[in-house]
């Protein structure tokens, strides 16, 4: 069984392999139709996970675990934006406000977060060991960090040049080494599936 698992999961991921160099007629067609499933099952996994989610939850509610009022909450929320998307769909403007609203300042928590997470490890990194390289890092997270916050004197002109030309080229560059890396990544593990090193069908 684990061996026929293994020939399906080779066999299909070939074909989509093959569809994406070769994208011509048939292996073209097959190459939509298995995308096509994936994404269908891919969706099916996300709801078996939303329901999986509820059940955990409503059972630290029932029987009263710690945090239960905030596991309340999450479910509140869950089904609120479930009955509201099904409702009025993903693309009215309720929904977008809704996740705006939810999305923006979650994200904007994340960066200044990072924020105080890169001052302290620079400091960190000073302490322990002072070269030129550790003073490099140091002088750019200032640099950036003073270049890309609002300063409550307003806008220095140096640091407006400095956040034109250096901040958002490298913060570009980073973005797109991190994409890349995710890209890289992402294929490795796709070629080990291919080739049948790796088995998270539960193969061994």
């Amino acid at each position: 069984m684990r061996v026929l698992a293994a020939g399906v999961a080779i066999a299909f991921g070939l074909l989509v392999l093959a569809g994406y160099l070769f994208p011509l007629g048939t292996l073209l067609q097959v190459r939509l139709l298995l995308v096509q499933w994936a994404i269908i099952l891919a969706a099916a996994a996300v709801v078996v996970g939303a329901f999986n989610l509820l059940g955990v939850h409503w059972k630290k509610i029932r029987t009263k675990q710690k945090d239960s009022a905030l596991s309340a909450l999450l479910i509140i929320a869950l089904v609120f934006s479930a009955c509201f998307g099904l409702a009025l769909g993903p693309n009215s403007d309720f929904m977008r406000a809704v996740l705006d609203a939810v999305v923006v300042p979650v994200e904007a928590s994340l960066m200044a977060l990072l924020s105080v997470t890169l001052v302290y490890a620079s400091i960190r990194l000073l302490r322990r060991r002072a070269d030129t390289m550790t003073l490099i890092f140091v002088a750019v997270a200032v640099f950036g960090l003073l270049a890309a916050a609002p300063l409550p004197i307003g806008k220095i002109p140096l640091l407006s040049e400095i956040q034109f030309w250096f901040v958002q080229p490298f913060a570009s560059g980073g973005a797109r080494g991190l994409l890349l890396g995710m890209a890289l990544g992402s294929l490795t593990a796709g070629l080990r599936v291919l080739f049948g090193m790796d088995r998270p069908y539960g193969g061994k």
